[in-house]
Parts: C-alpha cells; sequence; structure tokens
C-alpha cells in the first residue's frame, strides 16, 4: 500500500460540490501541486484536520476552480494514512480536471473500493463493517440506513466475536486436554462444552434469521399484482408508483404486457410488475399476455391478487385464488368507494392477508403497507440486533453452524478428537466472516463490489 491513489468520491454529476479524495504516504505532496491556499501555506504543512480555501492550479499556473483542501493524518484518517480532500464545485469538468492533475502529479487511479479497502487492512475496520459502508451508500429507506450504520459501527462483528471467544477457550482447552495428558489438567467437562456449542447453534442461527429481512432492505422484493381484468390492477400501480406508469381505462384486457418499476413502499422497495388480466381468452395477442402474467406469479415473492368489491366473485378469480394457494399474497379489495358484491369472506377463507382499497381515491394505502410489512416480518424487525445483509455473511454462518452441529455430534459420540476439528474449523470460517483470517480472493471479491471513491 505505499502507493498513492486518487478518485473522485462523489457522484459523477452536476452538483453543487464535488470531491476528489486523495490517500497514501505522498498524499500531502500530490495535493501540493495541485492545490494552492489564499493563505500561502503548502498542504504539507497544515496540522492534520484543519481546512484551507484555495485554488486548483493547472501544470501552466492556470487556475481551474476555487476550492477547499481538508488534510486528515495518519492514522487517524478513513484509510488510516495521510488523506487529502479537495472540494471542488461539482462540474462535471471540472471534478475529472482535478483528479487527472492529481494523476499527473504522483498519484494512482483508486481502483473499486480501495479507500476501505485500506481502511480494513490497515486495522480501522472489520470486513462485515467494510461491507456495511457499501450498503449504507445503498440504503434506499430509514432501516435500511440503521441497520447498515449499525453494522458498520460493529453490531455483526461484535456478536461473531463473542462467539468466537467462547468457542476459542474450548478449543484451547481441548488442545491442551489432548496434547498433553500427563499434565495434570482439569477433567473435561463435556457439559459445559455442550451447552458452549449449542448457545453458539443459536446464535448463528439467529443471525441466520435476520438474513431475509437484510436481503428485502438491500435488494427490494420481486412482487407482482396479479388478478383478472378491469378490477384495478393498473390503477394500483400507478397509485404505489406515485405516477402513471400503466394504462387505465373501463375497457378489459387494456394492459397485454407486464409493466414493471421499482417503488418504495414504507421502508422497503418493491421491484413491481403489473400483468394482465388472467382470464380465458381467445385473444391471441391477450393470451400470451396473460401466460405471462401466470410465469410471473410463479416467480414472483410477493403477489398483490386484486380483486374488484363491486363484482361477485367469477370463475377467473377462483382459479386465481387456487393458483395462489401458499404463495406470499395479499389480497387487495379494491373499490371499496362502489357498492359491496362481492363475497370477502370467501377470499379471507383461503388468503390470510386481506386489505380493502380504493386505488383510485388512495385509501386504504397505509393499511395495503401494514399488511405488507406483517407478510414480510417487518413488524417485529430490528435493526439494532444486527442484520446479516450479504451473501458472504450468510454462507459463512451456514458453514460455520453446520461444523458446531457436527461437533455436537461427535461430542454425544465421545469423539473428542473429532470436536476440536470441528470446533477449529467453525472459528476459522468465522473469523473470514470478519476478516481476520479472509484470504486475499475473498478480500478482493467483497471490495469489487463497491463504487470507486470509497
Amino acid at each position: 500500500m505505499e502507493t498513492t491513489i486518487a478518485a473522485i468520491s462523489t457522484a459523477l454529476l452536476s452538483a453543487g460540490i464535488g470531491v476528489v479524495r486523495i490517500s497514501g504516504t505522498d498524499a500531502f505532496t500530490v495535493a501540493d501541486k495541485v492545490f494552492r491556499a489564499n493563505s500561502g501555506k503548502p498542504v504539507s504543512k497544515m496540522r492534520g484536520y484543519t481546512s484551507a480555501l484555495g485554488r486548483v492550479f493547472d501544470g501552466q499556473n492556470n487556475a481551474i476552480d476555487e476550492a477547499v483542501c481538508q488534510i486528515f493524518c495518519a492514522p487517524k484518517s478513513y484509510t488510516g494514512e495521510d488523506v487529502a480532500e479537495i472540494s471542488c464545485h461539482g462540474s462535471v469538468w471540472i471534478l475529472q480536471k482535478t483528479w487527472r492533475l492529481c494523476l499527473e502529479n504522483g498519484a494512482h487511479p483508486a481502483s473499486p473500493g480501495e479507500f476501505t479497502k485500506r481502511a480494513f487492512l490497515n486495522g480501522k475496520l472489520s470486513l462485515t463493517q467494510a461491507e456495511a459502508v457499501m450498503h449504507l451508500i445503498s440504503a434506499g429507506g430509514e432501516s435500511a440506513a440503521k441497520a447498515a450504520l449499525l453494522a458498520r459501527d460493529g453490531v455483526i462483528s461484535g456478536r461473531i466475536y463473542k462467539i468466537t471467544g467462547k468457542l476459542v477457550e474450548q478449543s484451547a482447552f481441548l488442545a491442551a486436554w489432548a496434547d498433553f495428558p500427563e499434565e495434570d489438567l482439569e477433567a473435561l467437562d463435556a457439559g459445559l462444552l455442550m451447552n458452549t456449542l449449542v448457545s453458539a447453534c443459536e446464535e448463528i442461527e439467529e443471525m441466520l434469521r435476520s438474513y431475509d429481512a437484510g436481503k428485502i432492505l438491500r435488494d427490494g422484493i420481486l412482487t407482482v399484482i396479479a388478478g383478472r381484468p378491469n378490477v384495478g390492477k393498473s390503477t394500483l400501480m400507478n397509485l404505489l408508483a406515485g405516477e402513471d406508469r400503466s394504462i387505465v381505462t373501463d375497457v378489459p384486457g387494456t394492459t397485454r404486457d407486464i409493466v414493471e418499476d421499482t417503488v418504495r413502499l414504507g421502508d422497503f422497495t418493491l421491484r413491481l410488475s403489473d400483468t394482465a388480466g388472467i382470464r380465458k381468452t381467445d385473444d391471441t395477442v391477450e393470451s400470451i399476455g396473460v401466460l405471462k402474467a401466470k410465469l410471473a406469479i410463479d416467480a414472483a415473492e410477493l403477489v398483490l391478487a386484486v380483486f374488484d368489491s363491486s363484482d361477485e366473485l367469477s370463475d377467473d378469480d377462483n382459479d386465481l385464488l387456487l393458483a395462489l394457494s401458499g404463495r406470499p399474497c395479499i389480497a387487495v379489495i379494491n373499490k371499496i368507494d362502489l357498492p359491496l358484491k362481492l363475497q370477502a369472506d370467501l377470499i379471507r377463507a383461503k388468503i390470510p392477508h386481506v386489505v380493502t382499497i380504493s386505488a383510485k381515491s388512495g385509501e386504504g394505502r397505509d393499511e395495503l403497507l401494514k399488511a405488507t410489512e406483517k407478510l414480510l416480518g417487518f413488524t417485529s424487525f430490528d435493526p439494532a440486533a444486527g442484520i446479516v445483509m450479504s451473501e458472504r455473511q450468510r454462507l459463512c454462518l451456514i458453514k460455520a453452524g453446520e461444523s458446531l452441529e457436527d461437533a455436537k455430534t461427535a461430542l454425544s459420540a465421545g469423539m473428542t478428537d473429532a470436536v476440536g476439528a470441528c470446533v477449529d474449523f467453525a472459528i476459522d470460517i468465522l473469523l473470514e466472516l470478519t476478516g481476520e483470517r479472509a484470504s486475499d480472493r475473498v478480500i478482493d471479491e467483497v471490495f469489487a463490489n463497491f463504487c470507486v471513491g470509497k
């Protein structure tokens, strides 16, 4: 990490301010060649954690922009190295020009996530904390941001350290007990060891249960709006999207293909698809749309099944209810502003989660949000407990849990050597999760998912 790196650390869009970040042993030297403070004091002579107003100059001594340079001294910086940040006006041209001047004066282009990678390698962050930085950047709602911030503060790694600490104690005793039988050591307490293994397995299982919520917060949930023609699917789509995404008419069969959008519902994202009305039809084009709708339902993680409260249940409605058996589904009884004719009890008997709305007026939207939160398990969601938010973390926990289950089986059979081997493997996997024993390949894969500049 002897090279000095530079990157644009803000979005490459026209904005009020943009930041070029420089990190490494020569960060202040590079900044001195690009930035001149109005005070005349060189960047390399500035005190740490101070700022200076000045200008960015090119190699021909032409002023490029008025800017502010702020410096952070090693080891008390984000990366653990000397860091200089030049805040320019947010012109794309100015930012790119300032960055290129840094490269011309000794810096190297930063690779994706390299600033955070250096923070990890310099002991500023665990690997789970580094991953949380990425999740903070991509957070799409309050709960996602809160969960990511808590993970950045060490909630996940803290839970892992607690588990590994107890396992290491038992592993050390098992090793000593096996390697030095002639020493006057305490007898193996199989009951205490089993309790430690059981406790560790339970803690891992609890963490794994948070993964589904974390995945929804991170990626959203694939949601399909389904129902027979003219029940208000497209109106519901437009209500949730906050704009006219689907064509709405009184003519059944208007929607013949899938209309997609990503919308916010409360604190999570719905990757929403409005499908063609499901019914028996001789129309060739419409029948293709119906087939696509059925395939979309099969692939959906959540189905919003729409029914018309002003009409009795039809054969098409009943076919839809049958197709939704056992699927995560909310029955949306629409058009409650019209006289009621629908046999709602028949729907409630087959779909546990039912809401009544008027997609046209927006009445009932909050009830739909509450029903969705309940179905997805967010009513008892606690970001403070630590949320597993990456597939890498999940796989590490699964492997560690499986190894500890093997240790429990071996202990019950009196195979103490096997117990030690299984416990040691679980410890290695958990320390890979936090990054203490992660391979270069694992580390590179984690930071390859970052944006450049962070």
